[in-house]
């Protein structure tokens, strides 16, 4: 069954996305949310880690936006409602407290 992981908390501060990276499987997705956006910062190794992972990776365009982060070619920016949407496209949604 496929899994919506979202992370919302900076990976410069904890293991959470460490974490989510060992457990996502091939048909898994990366919602990255509030501070889970730093992950995209450029060369930086969580941003490294997500592209050569080879997981689907989302983050949320407001939040993005609002820390001034360019989002990568290989990553999608959503809006909220998209968010629903892939809530429902894949069948779990793991939130990484």
């Amino acid at each position: 069954m496929s899994t919506l992981h979202v992370v919302s908390h900076s990976p410069f501060t904890d293991s959470r996305l460490d974490s989510c990276l060992r457990l996502c499987g091939t048909q898994d997705a990366i919602l990255l949310c509030g501070d889970g956006a730093y992950a995209l910062q450029p060369a930086s190794a969580p941003c490294q880690a997500l592209q050569s992972r080879g997981v689907k990776v989302f983050v949320l365009a407001e939040d993005s936006q609002a820390r001034n982060l360019a989002v990568p070619e290989w990553a999608g920016s959503v809006d909220y409602p998209a968010f629903v949407r892939l809530s429902i496209d894949y069948g779990k949604v793991n939130t990484w407290l």
